[in-house]
């Protein structure tokens, strides 16, 4: 069995895997276990109290309120998880291990937050053309709770958000939360000031708005990795110029990146090389992809001829794996290879 990190050659081929993060270290994702725990009791908690007030109060803002809130629910369960699931260790049949349920539970967060926008829609419409008389200082009170508990919920997710798209889920969720609780607030001072109950149901579209706006770039992003796109802040383009660019490296073919989970890229290609590559090569390639890319496990493969011209063809056209670039001839000027030392 070979140790990660090593390399080994067979027919002139050299492939060499990496698993760091970006200190070069080798740990699981961050243990944001107790964060979950507390933001789950906590919402859970407040969803059974605004949601028996919003029916006593006969509120539709704060039933919405709860609905959404109770989908928050679901889906730091489904991220806590996922985490969980990140944590687990490689086996025979799944050799990356179970990090990829980091980015379904992500799709699935994503996926509860828009069924919650059609349930609160579908409400306030109907409350429109039947309104009903609501208690404004329910409302104000409930939601005032809501926003505290909704803020110190994002609090604990603040940290990972950056570096985690299942942590951002989960921040996301309860951050655009504390602001719908705000606006259930707002709505119930001027309940209590006009008297319009028809400012409910208004204010529950406004929130149905709110959720609409914060949850479209996780569903993006989310989707993206999923079909296994390149994550979002790695340039594939800069990526090819800096391989094609490294010394003794004739053409690159084969090249993809996708991630593994919400913290780890993979990367895989072929490189060409009529001299071939030794083991101090491919060690720094992977160090430099990590460092400057934020690529943890990398695959080279080394070939010195260009089999069946790889390297030359349409590759996008003809529906064959993206790209085959071949080094700029030294006659028509010197390429930069700066970029590989």
């Amino acid at each position: 069995m070979q140790a990660k990190g090593h390399t080994r050659s067979r027919n002139g081929c050299f492939f060499m895997t990496h698993n760091h993060d970006h200190n070069g270290h080798v740990h699981p994702p961050a243990n944001f276990g107790r964060a979950f725990a507390i933001g789950t009791a906590l919402n859970l908690a407040f969803v059974l109290v605004e949601g028996g007030y919003g029916f006593l109060a006969n509120s539709l803002a704060l039933i919405a309120d709860a609905g959404h809130n109770l989908s928050d629910v679901m889906s730091l369960l489904l991220a806590w998880g996922g985490m969980v699931l990140a944590r687990r260790g490689a086996t025979p049949r799944h050799t990356y291990g179970f990090k990829k349920g980091t980015i379904l539970v992500s799709l699935g967060s994503a996926l509860f937050l828009y069924a919650a926008i059609g349930i609160i829609l579908w409400e306030a419409l109907t409350r429109l053309r039947h309104p009903a008389e609501v208690n404004g200082l329910a409302i104000t009170v409930v939601a005032a709770i809501g926003v505290v508990i909704n803020t110190a919920t994002a609090l604990l997710f603040l940290k990972g958000r950056k570096d985690d798209l299942n942590i951002k889920g989960a921040f996301l969720h309860m951050a655009a939360d504390a602001t719908v609780s705000a606006g259930v607030v707002a709505a119930g001072f001027a309940i209590m000031a006009t008297g319009w109950n028809w400012l409910d149901p208004v204010i529950s579209m406004a929130i149905a708005l709110v959720i609409l706006v914060a949850g479209w770039g996780l569903l993006k992003d989310s989707l993206h990795l999923t079909m296994a796109g390149v994550p979002a802040h790695i340039e594939a383009e800069a990526v090819l110029d800096y391989l094609t660019g490294l010394p003794g490296v004739a053409c690159v073919h084969d090249l993809h990146i996708w991630a593994a989970s919400t913290t780890e890229n993979v990367l895989t290609a072929h490189l060409v090389m009529p001299a071939g590559g030794d083991d101090a090569f491919l060690h720094a390639t992977a160090e430099h992809l990590r460092h400057e890319f934020a690529i943890h496990h990398t695959t080279l493969q080394v070939e010195q001829e260009d089999m069946d011209g790889a390297c030359h063809v349409n590759n996008i056209n003809q529906g064959c794996c993206w790209p085959g670039r071949a080094r700029i001839p030294e006659s028509a000027g010197a390429p930069d290879t700066s970029k590989g030392e």
